[in-house]
């Protein structure tokens, strides 16, 4: 039986965290709340892309709520019924989806828990979402990775496994408790690619035409740690599929 649950094992308040569950399979929701930061790559770092720059002010005028981990194997196979991934294991996180086969899954995971949603819906985040919520949002450290200046501690990439990808949450979480927003596998966001604005944005959701879409956080296969930063921006075109790539999903109003 499908289930909401509002409240975690810890009795954390029930804005804060949201589970979910499909034919027993759980998942979190964790609670992002709204602010403004800087978008981009900030004065102090270096090695920085011209695509990270200029550096602007990002407000998100509205909570939202992040997947605790990105999506895993076992849910994918719940809602879709087949498992597309490369690296086999529940707890991993599904590759080889597509933009849109993220697309479709979040339809039919909509549908299946539309009674419980009031009023909220599952989606991609937007990059600007996405990027808020790996600083830690309002909790932010600073930290050049998300939640920690040692990508050892936080991310499953190349130079600490085997080339391949991880459990998800078998790292430390950033400050807002959210697991593997560096490394295991890249995530797909709603935006398509496309060039900062210098000016100040409010709830930006990308340019309105283009190729690409958005892919943030790094994963499994790269040994630069310059494409772990919380800047770095990937991209790929949304039938691309490859085994690096995976998604986290988001849920708002």
């Amino acid at each position: 039986m499908d289930n909401q649950i509002g409240e975690n094992d810890n009795g954390n308040e029930a804005n804060d965290i949201l589970r979910f569950s499909i034919n027993g399979i759980y998942f979190n929701m964790i609670l992002v709340e709204h602010g403004s930061f800087t978008m981009g790559a900030t004065s102090e770092r270096e090695g920085v892309c011209s695509d990270e720059m200029p550096a602007h002010k990002v407000t998100l005028t509205k909570n939202y709520y992040m997947g605790e981990t990105q999506v895993t194997q076992a849910l994918w196979e719940a809602i879709m019924g087949g498992n597309p991934s490369k690296f086999k294991g529940k707890e991993r996180p599904v590759e080889c989806v597509n933009w849109y086969d993220c697309q479709e899954f979040v339809k039919k995971l909509n549908r299946r828990l539309h009674s419980q949603l009031h009023g909220k819906s599952f989606r991609l985040p937007t990059e600007a979402e996405w990027e808020f919520a790996a600083r830690g949002g309002n909790k932010s450290c600073g930290y050049q990775f998300s939640g920690s200046d040692d990508l050892d501690e936080v991310a499953c990439y190349s130079d600490n496994e085997d080339d391949e990808t991880c459990d998800v949450a078998s790292f430390e979480p950033n400050e807002l408790k959210i697991y593997d927003m560096n490394g295991n596998v890249y995530e797909w966001c709603l935006d398509r690619c496309g060039i900062y604005k210098r000016s100040a944005q409010r709830d930006p959701k990308g340019p309105l035409s283009g190729s690409y879409r958005v892919l943030r956080g790094g994963s499994w296969y790269f040994d630069s740690i310059m494409e772990y930063r919380l800047s770095y921006r990937g991209g790929g075109k949304p039938d691309e599929i490859l085994d690096t790539n995976g998604f986290r999903l988001t849920l708002s109003e």
